[in-house]
């Protein structure tokens, strides 16, 4: 993740676009692989299913990001790869569905931005923000009614990198959502929350007025 702090433009002449990891694992590997022969890492498998051995993530995450819509979205500055956003249904992370924690708002199943990676030496750059927009429009485009994220609540602080690859709740507010509930989820001591954005609003109840 990177310091969600005060979001810092991007210089002059860079260009910095979000595009799908479909077709793009090779992408995908650079920002979140492990390099380290015999390395052990999450490989974005934590919510997903960390029962799959981690000789196998790999291969698990090729086979997602070769078929849409993928397991997420990839930040680029300058056509170079420095970032990776999860953004799912929330039926595709096992995790999230035998949560005690994380609590369901409503039936529908809201994607969800559940991890934020930013490549070293690319941080402070407002890429986080770039991310988690370009993470709902892929939502858009697949049909989602709603996006949530599970970020933490940390205020004016800065929150550490091992922790806050969840995002902070005002980085979710800045993009258009708004807390839906608490979680008894905690990341880096901090509270987190259930951030919603509606892309379609649910249509509401009752008889239409004559």
């Amino acid at each position: 993740m990177e310091d969600q702090g005060a979001r810092r433009p991007a210089e002059i002449g860079e260009r910095i676009e979000v595009r799908p990891a479909v077709g793009r694992y090779d992408d995908f590997y650079e920002v979140v692989g492990v390099k380290k022969p015999g390395g052990k890492g999450c490989w974005c498998m934590s919510y997903r299913d960390s029962r799959v051995p981690v000789e196998s993530r790999p291969g698990y995450m090729r086979d997602l990001c070769a078929t849409d819509p993928g397991p997420g979205v990839l930040v680029y500055l300058d056509d170079v790869v420095v970032g990776w956003c999860s953004i799912a249904p929330r039926s595709t992370y096992r995790r999230l569905v035998n949560t005690r924690t994380i609590p369901f708002v409503d039936d529908r199943d809201a994607w969800v931005a559940v991890c934020f990676v930013v490549r070293a030496g690319y941080r402070k750059r407002g890429l986080m923000h770039h991310l988690l927009a370009g993470a709902v429009e892929h939502a858009r485009a697949h049909g989602a009614e709603v996006v949530e994220g599970y970020p933490a609540d940390v205020g004016p602080d800065r929150v550490d990198t091992t922790s806050g690859y969840v995002g902070t709740v005002g980085m979710f507010e800045a993009a258009g959502f708004h807390r839906a509930a608490e979680t008894a989820g905690v990341s880096g001591g901090r509270r987190r929350w259930v951030m919603r954005r509606e892309l379609v609003p649910r249509e509401s109840s009752g008889d239409p007025a004559g």
